[in-house]
């Protein structure tokens, strides 16, 4: 316990690193990356002396130094490379020391060039620096085998290569060289084709860190702390231990999983291998697992190089199974997205009685089973043995290599001990049940963490973040309320509606984000854009009745889900609709939660019944279907009504193991099922309807509101439930009784037009001002909550004596 809370305080404690941006000297470079070039430089160098003393010097008996005097003025281009190269590592090492150096050539130097060739577009610079440097490369070989083979021009060299090669071999080495050169057009093939989809991030190339991740405290301490083991191994490896191999993070899409690596990759100083999850996905089959092996012997190569490296795989389910995942067990018939959360109930369970109930939970099968052959050839697809080779190379690390292990097993010695490649994994999915097991086992994936929906305070930080990057006027408490209204609001959802926000903004000619902005983009990107549909006045009033039942009574009865719109515009095939929120992060749901919902559903049917005399239209028709479901399955699953038996129980697979009876009784028992769920709709039903005539006026108030401003928010909804002022909607006019009894005669001449088929003959009712008194009085209490909340701000000053 201890030691896992020394690994957590670690974790916090550790510092962050500074972003590239943040950068005041240039990143120190290792003793062989200063070298390296002019190690190349220096044995091509080498090489053209012994080029011109074999063919020039010695067999003329010259002496050597007319060699060296020779090469330093054929190849006297190597040497200003080379006088070149110094001068840069000179740069860059000053670079490393002095701040004002390196601002004035990485930000007003380079910087300039950057932001002149910025103008160009994007596809064109690629192409063109791509070509730059292809000549380059080949220009210079070219006038390397000039200078060898004394062509005139000189860069004509690699166009002589080849014929000077075939003239010098003997028949039978063409011969063979044909031989081979067949074979290497294969090998050429394969190798093309297996390269591409990965990218190494070097350290300081990436500016995410831990602290652009918002809403996902938990995964983002515990990687934390893995990335600490990671950059302390040899503590953890004295004393017995091992760094974690593999980190499996899974959860919906957006949540921000992707982003959780980049800020592992800025964090660390260790390399960062990005996989595309299509680099497997190849046309002939045995490509995908010569990129497996590809991959690791470059993460084993740079695990060397710089003590360690991480590797990234996203959408990992890409990676395909091996058939486990086919319902061969509880968990693959338990979705991660179950919309109801339960106990586990079967871990108290041996592993017979779990078998026993995943057996009664499975649907029987329908329809005769059909074996399926698949024919295999030369066109494989994306898993041909690419999960097979992944799982041997994650476990094949500690096995001995190279060619000179080999040469010791030929001559009978041991092989040399394997070294330590310290390799971290990390998988990202959304679909955790698509991976094999054998891939998710400790060794491979060592732990699992789940990257949720993000709660209210996760949401909260998520808006500061993406509202921080725009020019916007929304307040802390708007702010809150922003995050109350998001609930299963992922991180890129949010960060979408914001930005959508700010095109609103635009559109209407402003530059500064608003709270409206923000709804209107929540809005149009969960429900979708209204197709301005106009409805006949009768028909207009009727849906306006419909939808104001719903919100009536989901305003009156429900407390663990409050209005988040209501709307009349069509939207497809849905004529309007009341959306609702949780207030709250809630984990289970309840009895009397699940019957409310239910009447919020039959609220339809009993409101168009009261309000129509009895009538009602096929609009309540997926009302139906939805109280239906609620009811049922509160009934059968959650015993939620007089019995408490479970029908999830699959009978025919019971039946199997005990012989029952079939037919008749199956359909009595459902039958005497149906009727208790219909009892049940019934009773809630007339709850629904007293709701209703209840709260009449209420009804006809929101319908009004509706047939006016089309859509409301549940601001507008509460003010206009309660007479107060709203958002958009003026809910006091509502509370007078002569616009009252206005409504009332409104909806008379509706039903009127109903029943006929005619035309309303009544206009609908104007709401009726307030008075200046009441106006006066609702500013001062206003005025009031102002100074009430710029008291309680920070440093306020004291608020006056009321005396």
């Amino acid at each position: 316990m201890s030691q896992r809370n020394t690994s957590t305080q670690l974790a916090k404690d550790r510092p962050a690193r500074p972003r590239p941006s943040e950068r005041t000297t240039r990143a120190h470079a290792s003793w062989w990356d200063r070298i390296r070039f002019l190690v190349l430089l220096a044995i091509l160098w080498v090489c053209g002396l012994a080029v011109v003393w074999t063919t020039s010097v010695h067999p003329l008996g010259g002496p050597f130094s007319d060699a060296v005097r020779i090469a330093l003025h054929d190849y006297a281009w190597i040497i200003w490379l080379a006088v070149l190269e110094l001068v840069r590592q000179l740069h860059y090492l000053i670079e490393e020391h002095s701040p004002g150096y390196y601002r004035l050539w990485e930000k007003k130097v380079f910087g300039g060039f950057a932001s002149t060739t910025g103008n160009m577009d994007p596809w064109v610079r690629y192409r063109v620096a791509r070509a730059f440097k292809a000549f380059i490369i080949l220009l210079a070989l070219s006038m390397f085998l000039g200078r060898i083979f004394h062509t005139e021009p000189v860069w004509l060299g690699i166009v002589e290569a080849p014929g000077r090669l075939v003239v010098a071999l003997p028949m039978l080495l063409q011969l063979a060289f044909a031989f081979f050169f067949i074979i290497f057009q294969f090998i050429g093939l394969f190798w093309f084709l297996s390269r591409g989809g990965i990218d190494v991030i070097q350290p300081d190339e990436i500016e995410t860190r831990f602290e652009d991740v918002r809403g996902q405290d938990a995964a983002r301490n515990q990687l934390k702390e893995t990335l600490v083991y990671l950059e302390q191994p040899k503590e953890i490896e004295d004393k017995g231990g091992q760094i974690p191999k593999g980190i499996l993070l899974w959860g919906p899409p957006g949540t921000g999983k992707t982003m959780m690596a980049q800020a592992m990759a800025g964090e660390t100083d260790k390399p960062f291998v990005a996989v595309d999850p299509s680099a497997f996905i190849q046309m002939f089959m045995g490509i995908g697992p010569l990129k497996v092996k590809s991959l690791y012997r470059k993460l084993r190569r740079l695990a060397l190089r710089y003590g360690g490296v991480i590797v990234f795989f996203d959408e990992a389910d890409s990676l395909g199974s091996r058939g486990a995942a086919i319902q061969s067990g509880v968990e693959a018939a338990i979705s991660p997205w179950a919309p109801v959360a339960s106990c586990n109930g079967l871990s108290f369970v041996s592993e017979a009685g779990r078998r026993v109930v995943f057996d009664a939970t499975m649907p029987p099968p329908v329809g005769p089973h059909k074996e399926t052959i698949m024919m295999g050839g030369m066109m494989g697809g994306g898993g041909s043995g690419v999960l097979q080779a992944l799982l041997s190379e994650m476990s094949g690390l500690d096995k001995p290599r190279g060619i000179v292990n080999r040469i010791r097993r030929v001559l009978g010695m041991k092989p040399k001990p394997p070294l330590k490649y310290r390799i971290l994994h990390i998988f990202a999915t959304n679909m955790p049940e698509a991976l094999d097991p054998a891939l998710r086992r400790p060794g491979r994936i060592d732990r699992e963490y789940k990257v949720g929906y993000p709660h209210k305070q996760g949401r909260r930080d998520t808006f500061d973040k993406y509202l921080a990057e725009v020019q916007s006027d929304i307040s802390p408490e708007d702010v809150d309320k922003l995050a109350t209204i998001t609930p299963y609001f992922s991180g890129a959802m949010i960060e979408d509606i914001v930005k959508e926000g700010l095109v609103i903004a635009f559109r209407e000619g402003r530059d500064t984000v608003t709270y409206a902005d923000v709804v209107k983009a929540k809005q149009m990107k969960q429900h979708g854009l209204p197709d301005d549909h106009e409805y006949i006045e009768r028909e207009r009033h009727s849906v306006a009745v419909h939808e104001a039942c719903h919100a009536v009574v989901a305003y009156r009865m429900r407390r663990h889900a409050v209005i988040d719109m209501a709307t009349i515009e069509r939207r497809g095939d849905i004529g309007g609709f009341v959306a609702s929120i949780p207030p709250e992060d809630q984990f289970v749901e309840w009895r009397s939660e699940r019957e409310t919902d239910a009447m919020s559903f039959l609220a339809s049917l009993a409101g168009e019944r009261l309000f129509f005399e009895g009538d009602h239209s096929t609009g309540v028709g997926g009302d139906m279907r939805g109280a239906t479901a609620i009811v049922t399955q509160a009934l059968a699953y959650y015993a939620m009504g007089d019995t408490i038996a479970s029908r999830t129980v699959n009978l025919a697979s019971l039946r199997a193991a005990q012989p029952m009876e079939t037919g008749a009784d199956r359909a009595l028992f459902d039958s005497e099922f149906g009727k208790a769920v219909d009892a049940k709709l019934h009773e809630i039903y007339e709850r629904a309807w007293d709701v209703l005539e209840e709260n009449r006026a209420e009804v006809l108030a929101v319908a009004h509101a509706l047939e006016t401003h089309k859509t409301l928010t549940g601001e507008d909804v509460t003010a206009v439930m309660e007479g107060t002022r709203g958002p958009t909607v003026d809910g006091r006019s509502y509370k007078d009784a002569g616009f009252g009894q206005m409504l009332e005669n409104y909806h008379t001449a509706v039903v009127r037009a109903h029943k006929e088929h005619g035309g309303v003959a009544s206009r609908i009712p104007v709401p009726v001002p307030p008075s200046p008194v009441a106006l006066h009085a609702d500013e001062e209490e206003d005025e009031r909550d102002r100074v009430q909340r710029a008291a309680l701000e920070p440093g306020a000053p004291p608020r006056p004596d009321p005396s």
